[in-house]
């Protein structure tokens, strides 16, 4: 070893204790992969769960799924990475995210139901008929 190695570490002190892939652990992400991607286009396919809902959350589930194996296996995300802390940022980011999405959902549902005009027609007349005539108010 030489001067500059003895005071800066050795080439393999480089990285610390971050773990790195081997070629098995990625043919088994990169399989994980296939199999969770393969198994949502099935169940489109063929109809299985025969609710379009019941599909959307069985895809969204395994689309969760495929996040983490490639968080694990391709990131290399553990709790011993960098001392914890990026997985303390991944919680963070996903609580955040949630609150997020599920905030959106729920002021675009309110939205939809409290905006649209509730329209008193006849059944079988168009909604236009029920509307009344903003020229004749007072």
């Amino acid at each position: 070893m030489s001067a500059h190695d003895h005071a800066h570490g050795s080439h393999d002190d480089h990285h610390g204790d971050t773990p790195h892939g081997s070629m098995g652990g990625y043919m088994i992400g990169f399989g994980l992969s296939a199999i969770l991607t393969a198994i949502p286009f099935w169940l489109v396919m063929s109809e299985v769960l025969g609710s379009a809902s019941w599909t959307a959350v069985a895809i969204m589930a395994f689309a969760v799924v495929q996040i983490l194996v490639h968080m694990i296996f391709f990131l290399h995300m553990s709790t011993r990475s960098e001392g914890g802390w990026t997985m303390m940022a991944l919680i963070f980011t996903v609580v955040i995210v949630g609150i997020t999405l599920s905030g959106s959902m729920w002021v675009m549902y309110h939205l939809n139901t409290n905006m649209m005009p509730h329209v008193m027609a006849e059944p079988g007349t168009t909604p236009e008929a029920g509307m009344h005539d903003m020229g004749s108010m007072p």
